[in-house]
């Protein structure tokens, strides 16, 4: 597993780096891999990104909206 877009979610969060579209991007990508994950059974229904992570989901589609 390449872990290109953790390392750019997690430079972003630590302040490494600018929180751009390519955050967004690979936060985008990673939804949708821990959405393929959740599918593989209940086992994993509980796993979900850090508050910090969702929060700056949220950021992106207030940007988006505005």
């Amino acid at each position: 597993m390449e872990l290109h877009e953790i390392q750019i979610v997690g430079e972003s969060l630590c302040g490494q780096r600018e929180i751009d579209e390519q955050t967004y991007a690979s936060v985008s990508i990673l939804a949708e891999r821990l959405e393929r994950v959740k599918n593989f059974g209940n086992g994993f229904s509980g796993i979900s990104f850090s508050p910090e992570v969702e929060a700056m989901a949220k950021r992106k589609i207030a940007t988006a909206v505005c």
